[in-house]
């Protein structure tokens, strides 16, 4: 179509026949300098934004890391974009255009086709359709006597925190401390650990924000909490030289950036905060395997211990007797869920599902010797509301034992306990298992709405009809064994707590005598003169002339492991 002026036609007149005007062909954009010229910036601009996405995002370098597939195609796609805009943008429509393309990234384009090949050949291999034996194996687990492998623990050693609880004291206990409160906060780590034989939780400090990182940086953080789970009592340990590398730090001292650099193939699991019998502080993090195929079969083989102070870092394949920590709960969890359902093969585990086992939700842990161990319950696929027995399993070694004990699960014996006291509203903690008198017992605290601890609660797990609450640790066990006894599960010789630890007596005046009942029983709380609060308990039940007692008698309280003070403690003897 074309337009022209013929005055004896009137004017402009159009042409629709005529032949179309000729396009100017475009001119190619010329590339950047000579060929080698252009590879040699391409490399540098992707050699660039590869080390900062490796600064920033720390991906393992290794075949079985997932992420180690994304930072190599990253690495393509950046070269393959620097070598179109070095080279113009060159080619006659659409197909020589991306011919051009194949023609600059011929390398990196095989390299990311092989890289696909590579990843879906690893998923196959890894597939738990095809691997279930190998799935299955990961975890060795024995059959276990809980009575004879679990030792019962006195009174005065049985954790009475959970985790919110720990936290919750932490919190208050950094807010009493002027110096820090407005520069630091409170990890939330709590890491649960045995430290000089105590069952504790540890967690370090963290610096308040980005700002309060910069003022204090040089110093480090100054100091960690230790909470002791049987007295609550929360110690703030403060470092001659503060922790320079933790979770909190930025840049080259941040933990994960340490590990990295250091250990540049190597994979991670949790890093754990813990510290050893001198109360040094360090960092457990376990090297992280993938054992089948290329992609599956996650598990830990030792750990590489970072101490938070200098930063020294040593690998470990058998970790010291003070670590606690190289297995996660979950990684345990995990693995005994593999094993509960494909010991019949894969397919059994979906249809027929014949033995098959899995976890309950939740878990907890126990003390026994020098370690901790994670426990959970073992249930049926049926998803019914009760336990065919329960794992203990080491978090220093996996070592794993089950329990055929049937019973209630967990969460069916915490709204037992809380029916006990339903007119209080108390809710119960995840529970503790624990060996009383020879019977596995749940063990839980029961919180108000403010998640203070008011009462405890025992229930038994074969019978968890059986419940006993208290007060105290003590008064909860009393009336446990009691109730053990009167259902015929244990002797009368069981039913008295037992008396280990060495004999002490407080002797003073009394000063004022209350009294209450509790479950039936009375009570009588004594203060002496000169004590701020009452720091003596006797029940009526056991000392029969307890109501005799008045203002101003001189007694002798006979009692064993415990400071009176700390704990509210049955008398074993009354002397006026």
């Amino acid at each position: 179509m074309e337009f022209r002026y013929d005055p004896s036609a009137g004017g402009f007149q159009v042409n629709m026949g005529g032949a179309q005007r000729q396009q100017r062909p475009k001119k190619p954009r010329k590339g950047v300098g000579s060929k080698g010229a252009r590879i040699a910036v391409n490399i540098v601009v992707t050699l660039i934004v590869g080390l900062v996405y490796f600064y920033v995002s720390l991906p393992a370098l290794n075949p079985h890391a997932e992420e180690f597939y994304g930072f190599l195609f990253l690495l393509c796609a950046v070269y393959c974009g620097c070598a179109v805009v070095t080279s113009g943008f060159q080619g006659e429509g659409v197909k020589g255009y991306f011919g051009f393309v194949k023609q600059q990234c011929k390398v990196p384009f095989f390299l990311a086709v092989a890289l696909v090949v590579v990843g879906l050949i690893g998923s196959l291999t890894s597939w738990v359709v095809l691997r279930a034996g190998s799935y299955q194996k990961l975890l060795t687990v024995r059959p276990g006597d809980f009575a004879s492998e679990v030792d019962e623990i006195s009174y005065d050693q049985i954790p009475m925190l959970d985790g919110a609880s720990a936290q919750r004291l932490g919190d208050r206990k950094l807010g009493e401390l002027a110096d820090m409160v407005s520069q630091f906060e409170v990890a939330a780590d709590y890491t649960q650990i045995n430290y000089q034989g105590r069952p504790v939780r540890v967690t370090p400090l963290r610096y308040g924000d980005i700002i309060k990182w910069f003022n204090n940086r040089s110093d480090g953080l100054p100091a960690y909490l230790v909470i002791d789970m049987v007295t609550q009592n929360v110690e703030v340990v403060r470092l001659k030289d503060g922790m320079k590398y933790t979770t909190a730090e930025h840049f080259s001292r941040n933990l994960y950036r340490h590990l990295r650099f250091r250990y540049p193939t190597m994979m991670f699991g949790e890093t754990i905060f813990e510290i050893d019998e001198s109360g040094t502080p360090w960092w457990v993090c376990a090297r992280r395997e993938k054992t089948i195929g290329l992609f599956g079969g996650v598990d830990n083989h030792g750990a590489v211990l970072v101490n938070a102070v200098t930063g020294a870092c040593e690998y470990a394949e058998q970790v010291p007797e003070w670590v606690d920590h190289v297995y996660s709960a979950n990684l345990i969890i995990q693995q005994y869920d593999y094993y509960g359902q494909y010991h019949n093969g894969f397919w059994n585990s979906i249809f027929g599902q014949r033995d098959v086992t899995v976890t309950t939700d939740g878990y907890n842990y126990l003390a026994i010797g020098d370690d901790v161990w994670v426990y959970t319950g073992v249930t049926s696929v049926g998803g019914d509301e009760s336990n065919i027995g329960f794992i203990l399993s080491n978090q220093r070694t996996k070592e794993t034992h089950y329990y055929a004990i049937a019973g209630a699960e967990e969460f069916s014996a915490m709204g037992s306990a809380e029916g006990q006291v339903q007119q209080m509203r108390y809710q119960a903690t995840f529970p503790l298992l624990l060996n009383i008198a020879d019977q596995p017992t749940y063990f839980m605290a029961l919180k108000d709405a403010a998640q203070l601890v008011k009462m405890y609660a025992m229930v038994n797990v074969s019978q968890y009809q059986i419940v006993a609450t208290g007060a105290s640790v003590l008064e909860c066990e009393a009336n446990y064994r009691a109730m053990l006894a009167q259902n015929g599960l244990i002797g009368d010789g069981q039913a008295e707590l037992p008396q280990t630890g060495e004999l002490h007596e407080k002797s003073g005046v009394i000063a004022e005598i209350r009294s209450a009942v509790i479950n039936g029983n009375s009570y009588y709380y004594l203060r002496f003169e000169g004590d701020a609060g009452f720091s003596v308990r006797v029940s009526a039940a056991d000392i029969p002339y307890a109501p005799l007692l008045s203002v101003g008698d001189a007694v002798t309280v006979l009692f064993r492991d415990g400071d009176v003070a700390q704990y509210w403690v049955d008398a074993y003897g009354v002397r006026t």
